[in-house]
């Protein structure tokens, strides 16, 4: 029997895109919560992702967490859902850390920087012993393509950009350590290689090329559920 008209008009309205990339990123980041546990130290990134793991991190209740974050924005989100917030040369090797990405390849190669703290994003992954990358499906891609976040010195600027070009300076607030923001926009061919040449060019602090040997676990969710797919970081 076909449903009457009233129950028809009950149904809920189909989830538009913006809210079904929502709801694939909160799932991916509380099932990076879950990974936190009492006293561990912990590395915040920065993004739209990050949003939903501050608040999915605080609500575990964990005990005596030490958070180091990457970007004043995500400093102040967490510090407004009560996480402790410290620099980390105070809180030293981090437990774990836990970003977003712009772009992932099948290698496991990410694209990061969308937001400007990419230098201290590598920093952080660096500095943990698991870093953990949470996205939805669709940053998941078969082969990465510009831009590549930049972040330059302001002396001679023009000319790093010359050497780098196709380049531009993005019309964005400098990084949180006074960087310019910018992006290549030429062809990427061998990640490896275009990352060598972007860290080889004087000017460039760093670029948002993070190498599969960075990252421990990668966390993509889709409409299906969650993909698992293991990074290159050695275990510490």
């Amino acid at each position: 029997m076909a449903p009457s008209g009233a129950a028809r008009r009950q149904q809920p309205p189909p989830l538009t895109d913006e809210q079904l990339i929502a709801r694939r990123k909160r799932a991916a980041a509380t099932a990076a919560a879950d990974l936190i546990e009492d006293g561990m130290r912990v590395g915040l990134g920065t993004g739209s992702t990050v949003a939903f793991l501050l608040p999915a991190i605080a609500a575990r209740g964990c005990a005596a967490l030490r958070c180091v974050s990457t970007s004043p924005e995500t400093e102040r989100a967490a510090l407004a859902v009560g996480l402790v917030v410290e620099p980390l040369d105070d809180v030293g090797e981090l437990d774990i850390a836990i970003d977003g990405a712009d772009q992932i390849d099948p290698r496991g190669w990410l694209i990061k920087g969308g937001g400007g703290a990419h230098t201290r994003e590598k920093i952080v992954a660096s500095a943990a012993a698991r870093f953990v990358v949470i996205a939805s499906c669709e940053k998941a891609v078969a082969e990465l393509r510009a831009p590549v976040p930049l972040e330059l010195l302001a002396f001679g600027s023009a000319h790093t950009l010359a050497e780098l070009a196709p380049a531009r300076l993005r019309d964005r607030p400098p990084s949180p350590d006074g960087g310019l923001i910018a992006d290549y926009l030429g062809p990427l061919g061998n990640p490896r290689e275009l990352a060598a040449r972007l860290s080889a060019t004087p000017g460039v602090i760093d670029h948002g090329l993070f190498a599969p040997e960075l990252t421990s676990t990668i966390l993509i969710a889709g409409d299906d559920g969650l993909e698992v797919r293991a990074g290159s970081k050695p275990p510490a």
